[in-house]
């Protein structure tokens, strides 16, 4: 028997609206709408993608309890979130900047690479990140 190969398809980000989350990651951040699928009783199955992406997806899920409610923009307590890797990191940077996204700082040369903490709508922190070495 062969081994399998597997990649993380998915990752979910509990959102307080669909549509307001879609605004934003496809206008501010140029994501791409991957699907948009009507599930019934008000969920939809919503995937976005950054442009020319490896297939991870954000799963956008909209919150449908109190706990859900209390995780929207604060995911992981306050850290870094996700890790938005580029080939361009100024060209992104100038792109989201003109586009309101909200920068926690300046823009830093690290060891490791070119990186800049925003937030998304909600509030969660992400990463803009050119690696020296680049992984794309």
């Amino acid at each position: 028997m062969s081994k399998s190969v597997q990649h993380i398809g998915a990752i979910s980000l509990v959102v307080e609206n669909y549509d307001e989350a879609i605004e934003f990651y496809t206008s501010k951040l140029q994501f791409t709408l991957v699907a948009d699928t009507d599930l019934g009783d008000g969920k939809r199955w919503v995937l976005v993608s950054p442009p020319n992406s490896n297939g991870t997806n954000l799963l956008l899920a909209e919150a449908s309890s109190e706990a859900q409610n209390k995780a929207v923009g604060n995911q992981t307590g306050g850290r870094v979130f996700l890790f938005l890797q580029t080939n361009n990191f100024w060209y992104d940077y100038e792109l989201m900047k003109a586009n309101g996204v909200v920068f926690d700082e300046e823009p830093r040369v690290e060891e490791y690479g070119t990186v800049v903490v925003f937030q998304d709508l909600y509030g969660n922190k992400w990463d803009l990140l050119q690696l020296v070495i680049p992984t794309l």
